[in-house]
């Protein structure tokens, strides 16, 4: 499957997995770029080159499209950790998944409903269920680090300029989210 840098395809899809598997990018794409609710079926199979009935026959409806990213994506976060894949690559995905998702979540869109697995929060959640005493507090832990990494992946520029934190450099923000995470992560008895 050839793509041009810009992520658009340079040959037609042909076969079942083929254009699922175009379709699914250039939705990510463009769900991305715009959100869910300023892209139309029209748009993804353009991006794809394959025909609009096409996605229909696939996918359904677009809440069912919006899903199958959403999955496809934490699919694929989980994917390159289990490859080992470089943290710019994991990071590079973490945020295009976090950006489809708070598109879809500001365009109304029921994520937590259409996102039918959450692999890597599942992850985490098994990572540090033993620290804590109750289920609850495992989960309400790992809805903090969840939300605190969304976050920075999602508002790095605006905090790094509300609080003059551009000097600093990446490296010193990623110790830092590091530290709060790990702290989070310990064990809470309130």
């Amino acid at each position: 499957m050839a793509t041009k840098s810009t992520g658009q395809r340079t040959s037609t899809p042909f076969g079942r997995d083929e254009v699922a598997a175009a379709v699914l990018e250039a939705a990510s794409d463009l769900f991305a770029e715009k959100g869910p609710a300023a892209t139309s079926i029209r748009e993804v199979a353009a991006r794809s080159k394959v025909n609009h009935g096409l996605v229909f026959r696939h996918f359904g409806a677009k809440d069912n499209l919006v899903g199958a990213v959403l999955d496809h994506l934490a699919g694929r976060i989980t994917a390159q950790i289990e490859s080992q894949a470089s943290g710019a690559e994991v990071e590079e995905a973490l945020i295009r998944h976090a950006k489809v998702v708070a598109r879809a979540i500001l365009d109304g869109y029921p994520v937590g409903e259409l996102q039918s697995s959450f692999p890597t929060l599942a992850r985490l959640l098994d990572e540090i269920r033993p620290n804590f005493d109750t289920d609850v507090q495992a989960r309400l832990a790992a809805a903090n680090i969840s939300a605190l990494q969304l976050g920075w992946y999602l508002f790095r520029p605006f905090l790094q300029g509300a609080m003059a934190l551009e000097p600093a450099g990446e490296d010193a923000v990623r110790a830092s989210i590091a530290d709060v995470v790990a702290e989070i992560g310990r064990t809470e008895t309130r």
